[in-house]
């Protein structure tokens, strides 16, 4: 047995006997610990969805069509869905030769092959400042469904006409957690923090003129909101505040349900 093999599965047994795993999720884990996956470049982690409840997601930046392809065929062959962000067409017709119910999501550039889909939950809001912001907020939103969470959009609602956001006040203050996606000044995550009392991930922007330097103008803004309750990703990281989000919403969720 491998060295890394062995040191897991010794993981699994001490979560066991020390109670924080239960027996059916050993087991689970038990049937993803096989050893390798014929990848001579990529090392995956099969036990990911038990520890965190979401599988694996494919960064395709860096990594070929063919390299993209061969990961997603190994995930779909453990039973994962596949979720690739930052994906171009090439990486989308190379996983679709495994994989013919594979879609791509042109705005949130997103390659996904779902074949036992999450209960979508709750309730995430995500909201973008500006058209330009379009596409960081439709990385969040595909990212958030497909992580099983209940998504509303808001968009183009940014600070220079301050009467569209609070045209959707309802959607800020019904939501578990609210994404809000900004370049420029980066103001609209303060706004809406000042709002609503759920918690807001604040996704700056690489949206600007040259004094935005690359969404860093965003960020320090967003970083400095007055308003309480804002948290902040990196720069054009809407897959991270979709992560953060999911986390939220669902705990949320599993709170009222532990409630009723």
């Amino acid at each position: 047995m491998p060295d890394d093999l062995r040191s897991t599965l010794e993981r699994i047994l001490e979560s066991v006997r020390e109670g924080a795993i239960s027996v059916d999720e050993a087991a689970a884990a038990f049937g993803t610990c096989q050893a390798g996956d014929g990848l001579d470049f990529a090392t995956l982690d099969h036990l990911r969805a038990t520890r965190t409840g979401f599988p694996e997601v494919i960064y395709c930046p860096g990594k070929t069509p063919d390299q993209v392809g061969a990961i997603a065929l190994a995930m779909l062959n453990r039973g994962a869905t596949v979720l690739a962000t930052r994906a171009t067409r090439e990486h989308f017709d190379a996983v679709r030769t495994f994989a013919p119910d594979a879609h791509y999501e042109d705005d949130a550039r997103i390659v996904v092959v779902e074949r036992e889909p999450l209960p979508r939950v709750g309730s995430v809001c995500v909201v973008s400042a500006g058209t330009a912001d379009r596409d960081v907020a439709a990385e969040a939103a595909v990212s958030l469904d497909i992580m099983g969470n209940a998504v509303a959009r808001v968009d183009d609602v940014g600070v220079a006409g301050l009467h569209r956001v609070l045209g959707h006040i309802g959607a800020l203050r019904s939501a578990n957690v609210v994404v809000a996606v900004a370049g420029m000044d980066g103001a609209l995550p303060g706004v809406i923090a000042g709002l609503t009392d759920k918690p807001v991930i604040a996704v700056p922007t690489s949206v600007g003129y040259g004094a935005s330097f690359g969404g860093l103008a965003a960020l320090l803004t967003m970083l400095n909101a007055c308003a309480g309750g804002v948290a902040v990703v990196n720069i054009d990281n809407g897959f991270g505040a979709a992560c953060a989000a999911s986390r939220i919403n669902r705990s949320a969720v599993r709170a009222q349900t532990d409630r009723a």
